[in-house]
């Protein structure tokens, strides 16, 4: 059984911040030339995980507190029963009262009610309790359970701090004091010294009292750093559930996007069959419609012919649209989980507002802005376009929320001119970093570029040039007045400029 002098043989943890574990992380890497991080920024990286520095383990469960109020109840009955033993069998030494051994244990196992809510609190507070009932009650100080309550303390502190940063600062504290402490038993009260002079001289092949302190030492360089792994431990094994949920996740979107386009990929087969049977049926008509006005004078029996052709090619061709169109609409049905009860107008530019309002209640505040170049430019954007540039704002966005640590963004739709004409505008900024563990499939990028493309504009998508965040633009030509587009366009609605 050890004192508490010797937990200063730790050496698991070294003060740092995050910001220098965040650094021990990125340079974690072996790259060639490149220096060798300092060991606190070592030992920081060997603690938290090169790969995920940021990471912050979720807070206890109702459920987990509630175990932990418990299970400190049942503790601290058993450990008084064991002092109550040892009061029994052993006693208490003359200069101290039976109580203060009492009160000592209960007062080191009582914080680990809260342990898992406040790790770091719970061990600042247990260190000091651990220093100063030593002096107030030896027979405390040498209670088994007097030990194992502060190694879980020590435990507790490695596994669930959220702030690393924190815990490295309050375990450096802590090893520093004890390292002190230390310093002081040896040098000065001789504590080690005056253990060996109550016993027997013993004849060994390494001297009574540097024995007994490399005894200590061994003792608790096991003891107090079991307690570091297993926190460390602890917090990695939570760490991968994190990865493994995350990683469950982004296969289910992944699987739904793949099916999803297994549909689109059906239902374009099932176009191109609806237009080879309607241009096959259509061709059939004009070659028998214009046979029968050839002979309809002189040969009326072959002009019934044709019309009869006619009249059955149509017929055939109606019936096997409806069937296209049924397979079609029994597809949207199961994919809807029911029939729509009306179809829905799509939506458009006027439509971005209560988007970006949508995310907000997400958690992405999204700031909207709009620049025209003539004024009500937007309100004469066609539908078709304005759908299209929805959708790229839509996936933007919603891109922000999947794989940013960006909790704002700003949207902004501008109209302009130059040499080939007029252009719609649509740019969506965020200064985020990449959220770890959240890559994606890249079929959204892919179908934004899809949806540019085929309005011929172009898009440009990545990282901020220069600052940290992310950039989409996307550019389209607006149709000049007086075109089909342009006239199709007098119902679209405008914009307004609020933010969400």
């Amino acid at each position: 059984m050890h004192t508490p002098s010797a937990t200063d043989h730790t050496g698991a943890a070294r003060g740092t911040t995050d910001g220098v574990a965040a650094h021990a992380a990125t340079d974690s890497a072996p790259v060639a030339g490149a220096r060798r991080p300092p060991f606190p920024e070592r030992v920081a990286a060997w603690l938290n995980d090169p790969q995920d520095p940021f990471w912050e383990r979720p807070g206890p469960t109702a459920a987990q507190q509630r175990n932990d109020v418990l299970g400190t109840a049942v503790f601290l009955v058993v450990a008084l029963f064991s002092a109550v033993l040892m009061h029994s069998y052993a006693g208490v030494p003359e200069t101290e009262e039976p109580w203060e051994m009492y009160v000592g244990v209960s007062a080191l196992i009582l914080p680990l009610a809260v342990r898992r809510r406040f790790p770091v609190g719970v061990l600042l507070v247990s260190s000091v309790l651990f220093f100063a009932f030593y002096y107030i009650s030896i027979a405390a100080a040498f209670l088994l359970a007097y030990q194992v309550a502060y190694f879980a303390a020590l435990y507790a502190a490695v596994a669930w701090t959220r702030n690393r940063g924190a815990m490295l600062t309050a375990l450096s504290v802590v090893i520093g004091c004890m390292a002190l402490w230390l310093v002081v038993e040896l040098t000065i009260t001789r504590a080690y010294a005056e253990i060996v002079e109550v016993q027997e001289p013993v004849d060994g092949p390494i001297p009574q009292v540097l024995a007994v302190q490399l005894y200590s030492g061994l003792v608790n360089v096991v003891y107090f750093g079991g307690a570091v792994l297993a926190g460390r431990a602890s917090w990695r094994s939570a760490l991968q559930r994190h990865r493994l949920a995350a990683q469950a996740e982004r296969i289910r979107e992944q699987s739904a996007e793949i099916a999803r386009r297994a549909v689109v990929d059906e239902r374009l087969r099932i176009a191109r069959e609806l237009h080879d049977v309607v241009a096959h049926h259509v061709s059939v008509i004009g070659i028998q419609a214009g046979a029968a006005r050839k002979v309809l004078d002189r040969d009326p029996p072959a002009a019934t012919a044709a019309l009869r052709t006619v009249e059955e090619s149509s017929r055939t061709a109606v019936g096997e649209m409806r069937q296209l169109l049924g397979v079609l609409r029994a597809e949207d049905e199961d994919a809807r989980g029911s029939a729509p009860a009306g179809r829905r107008p799509d939506p458009g530019l006027a439509d971005i507002p209560t988007l970006a309002r949508r995310h907000a209640e997400n958690g992405l505040t999204v700031a909207v802005r709009t620049v025209e170049d003539v004024p009500g430019d937007l309100a004469r954007v066609p539908p078709g376009l304005g759908l299209s540039v929805f959708r790229c704002a839509q996936e933007s966005l919603s891109n922000v929320i999947r794989h940013s640590t960006a909790t704002t963004a700003s949207l902004v739709l501008r109209t302009g001119r130059g040499p080939e004409g007029p252009w719609l505008e649509l740019e969506v900024l965020d200064g985020g970093s990449p959220r770890s563990g959240t890559a994606g499939t890249g079929f959204g990028l892919q179908g934004l570029r899809e949806r540019v493309r085929l309005h011929g504009g172009e898009a440009e998508i990545g990282p901020r040039s220069g600052r940290p965040g992310w950039r989409v633009r996307v550019r389209c030509p607006l149709p000049v007045d007086g075109s089909p587009e342009g006239a199709a366009a007098g119902g679209q609605r405008s914009v307004g400029g609020s933010g969400a």
